[in-house]
This record gives structure tokens, C-alpha cells and sequence, in this order.
């Protein structure tokens, strides 16, 4: 009797007190926080993006593609942006030697961050226009050298802006149109007088070149 009294009861495991409780890490976002212009008299420099519901800055490998597709023809060239967003497009045209530069966007915040972009690179010739492109090509036109379209991809606007262009004369003859739009896109509708000079895929991006050829 005196024999079982002397063992010990075995303790059962204690659990760890539990800690704090961590927040789940958020997936990091694949939105570029900085603009890189890759060529000319502003290469290397990076300029804060604005992040913006519908704003799909144009990736750099295609931006470089496009410039070299666009090289004879970008010197002292007038350009037409009517989806500027993060400006990568005409801002890259006037770094590479474009002789003026019109941006059109909607958004109030993404415009005010073009105008110090603008401001930043003391971009002689560079223009921003506060307006939805759809309302901007009723105005009064002036014909350009380059127009870009590239639009929200969940959008419809390739084909209207594309007719409104044509019609109303803001591209010259002979002038290059560069339009962005998604790689499973099969078919781009396009003016009669445009004709489809480039054209590639990169991952969910279709990038194309053409010409008024009238």
C-alpha cells in the first residue's frame, strides 16, 4: 500500500498556449509598381504607376518589340495616345526621338499622374488631355504620324475608335496604327484602308501594327 502511494501520477501533455493569430499573406498583385522607359534619351529611368481598375500598362517586352518595329519611322513623328494610362507608350516615343506627343485618358488621378511624369522628365512636347477617347476623337481633328489604341481589354472599343479615327482624319496617310488587344482575340476589325503589317502574341496580349494605305 505504502509502495503505490510513493509513485508519482504521470501528468498528462500539456498543450502550448496558442499565440497570436497571423493574418493569411495576401498573394502578391503582378501590377507594376514602376514604368521603365527602355530606350533613347531617357532609358533606365522608372516613374511611379498609378493603379487604377482597368489601367494595363503594356509589358516591356512587347514596348520594346513595337519600338523596333516603330524605329524608321519615330523620329520627329506627331503621336496620338487615346488610352495613355501609365504613358509608357508615348512617353517611350518621345524619349526616342517623336518630335510631339498628345495623352488622352479619363481618369482624373491617372491623368494627374501623366502630368508629373511629364513634369519629372521636363518633357518638351508632350501633351496630356483629360477625356474619354470616344468623346476626344468628335473634336476637331489633327492628323498624326502614329495613333496607339489600346483599350481595356474587357471592353469594345477597338472597332469604334478605329472608325472614328479613319472617318474624322486623325490619322495621315501612310501613317502606322498600333493596336493592343487580348491573344485569343481571333480577328481585328479594322478600317478597309488599314493594312495589318505586324502582328504577334505574348502570353494574353495580341500586339498588331498597321497602315493607312489611303
Amino acid at each position: 500500500m505504502a509502495r503505490a502511494e510513493r509513485k508519482s501520477a504521470r501528468r498528462a501533455p500539456v498543450a502550448p498556449a496558442p499565440g497570436p493569430k497571423t493574418a493569411s499573406a495576401k498573394p502578391k498583385s503582378s501590377y507594376p509598381r514602376k514604368l521603365r522607359i527602355i530606350g533613347g534619351r531617357w532609358r533606365g529611368r522608372r516613374l511611379d504607376v498609378f493603379e487604377s481598375e482597368g489601367l494595363r500598362p503594356t509589358p516591356d517586352r512587347v514596348r520594346e518589340t513595337l519600338f523596333n518595329w516603330l524605329q524608321p519611322y519615330i523620329a520627329g513623328a506627331s503621336c496620338l495616345d487615346l488610352f495613355a494610362g501609365t504613358g509608357a507608350l508615348c512617353l517611350e516615343a518621345l524619349s526616342r526621338g517623336a518630335a510631339d506627343v498628345v495623352m488622352v485618358e479619363k481618369a482624373p488621378p491617372v491623368a494627374q499622374r501623366l502630368h508629373q511624369h511629364v513634369e519629372r522628365l521636363e518633357a518638351a512636347g508632350a501633351e496630356v488631355v483629360l477625356a474619354d477617347a470616344v468623346d476626344f476623337l468628335q473634336r476637331t481633328p489633327r492628323a498624326f504620324d502614329i495613333v496607339f489604341l489600346d483599350p481595356p481589354f474587357k471592353s469594345d472599343l477597338i472597332a469604334e475608335c478605329a472608325v472614328l479615327v479613319e472617318a474624322r482624319g486623325w490619322i495621315k496617310p501612310g501613317g502606322l496604327i498600333y493596336v493592343e488587344a487580348p491573344s485569343r482575340m481571333s480577328e481585328l476589325t479594322l478600317p478597309a484602308t488599314w493594312e495589318l503589317i505586324r502582328s504577334k502574341k505574348a502570353g494574353q496580349v495580341g500586339y498588331h501594327l498597321a497602315r493607312k494605305t489611303a
